[in-house]
């Protein structure tokens, strides 16, 4: 089935010419009446696209109210948590029982999203932006966040670096899907083409990713940098975390060759990005090496871990032994129903410590 936010993109590319990788992330994303993001219903819960930790078990949340009262007890004094790309608030939900005595802020740029944040926690604020929040002394949490922000792909070739684009397929070229068949990318009235790359793509790109082969595909999250630096510079004292899949720098190199854009629909793996703009989710990893430069740089201390070294620190890995005797306990007493809830807890909360799956996930801590 044809997009329905593919009309206006192919006519922003007969006006303007190619379409550089970030305008169409955006636009496919965020997009205020096609969007991924921006239109539809709410995307991260069990019957959505998508599950984040907090979705996944509540003692995500209960563990960084951990963090965040040692935060506040560093600093003397928290105005407020403000989770950013809250979702369906399973976060704060988790999070605010635990430090009764601070406010949260949800941002959330999804319209679905906001009304079921509004519901769900009517004491706290919602915004759209996190530009309208009165920050102080807080913590921010970008769980998940910044991969979905909207970032160029400059690919290495024999001339140098070029950006990718996005352009519109000749008319004379498109050939209808056959009803019965899946879509394919050689159906698509969209295909990527090369474009001469703008210095602060070139910059970025000498800086993060240099001395890779020809064909070399990187993802230059520019716009991830504009937010951690806003970030910071909104906050007086406190923290700002960041958590989401990626790496350094060199960790990142050996998946350079093919790059690591790609969709997500309905909990599994979707289809070639250009193939339905704005029914999919478009992520990539992130670059934690820029992250942590532009932190610096703006005066923070940083700590650089996984998430399952993070939850750790905080206490996760003794919930979970305490977890685990109560559900011993619970057998040793024939109480079947209950030992299957904490069986339950359980598993959600090895889940998040998985060192082959969420446990990989990347934590920075940026201090103010």
């Amino acid at each position: 089935m044809v997009a329905v936010l593919l009309p206006r993109v192919l006519a922003e590319i007969a006006a303007l010419g190619p379409m550089r990788f970030d305008r169409f992330m955006e636009l496919a994303l965020y997009d205020g009446e096609f969007g991924f993001f921006g239109s539809g219903r709410l995307r991260s819960h069990r019957t959505g696209d998508f599950l984040t930790s907090p979705e996944v078990s509540p003692l995500f949340g209960d563990t960084l109210a951990r963090f965040v009262a040692a935060e506040r007890d560093r600093i003397g004094h928290l105005d407020t948590v403000i989770d950013c790309g809250a979702g369906s608030g399973s976060l704060l939900a988790g999070l605010l029982p635990a430090v009764p005595d601070t406010t949260g802020i949800a941002v959330e740029v999804s319209p679905a999203a906001r009304e079921s944040l509004r519901s769900r926690l009517p004491e706290v604020t919602v915004l759209s932006s996190l530009d309208q929040a009165a920050v102080g002394s807080a913590v921010i949490i970008a769980n998940e966040l910044l991969d979905n922000l909207p970032a160029a792909v400059a690919v290495r070739t024999e001339h140098g670096w070029e950006e990718e684009a996005v352009t519109s397929r000749p008319a004379s070229s498109l050939q209808p899907p056959a009803s019965a068949k899946t879509v394919t990318p050689a159906d698509s009235h969209l295909i990527t083409t090369r474009v001469v790359a703008r210095p602060e793509v070139l910059t970025w790109v000498e800086r993060y990713a240099p001395d890779l082969s020809f064909g070399s595909r990187v993802e230059v999250q520019l716009a991830a940098e504009d937010w951690m630096r806003s970030a910071l510079a909104s906050l007086e004292t406190g923290a700002v975390v960041v958590i989401d899949y990626g790496d350094t720098s060199v960790g990142l190199a050996p998946r350079r060759a093919q790059g690591t854009v790609r969709t997500y629909r309905a909990h599994h793996l979707g289809p070639d990005p250009l193939l339905d703009p704005g029914a999919t989710d478009i992520t990539m990893d992130v670059d934690f090496s820029a992250l942590i430069a532009v932190a610096e740089e703006s005066g923070a201390f940083t700590e650089y871990s996984t998430q399952a070294e993070f939850l750790a620190q905080w206490g996760l890995r003794e919930r979970l032994s305490e977890l685990r005797h109560a559900e011993l306990e619970e057998a040793r007493r024939g109480n079947t129903m209950e030992r299957l809830k904490l069986r339950s807890q359980v598993t959600e909360a090895e889940t998040l410590l998985h060192p082959r799956g969420l446990g990989d996930f990347r934590v920075l801590v940026a201090r103010k």
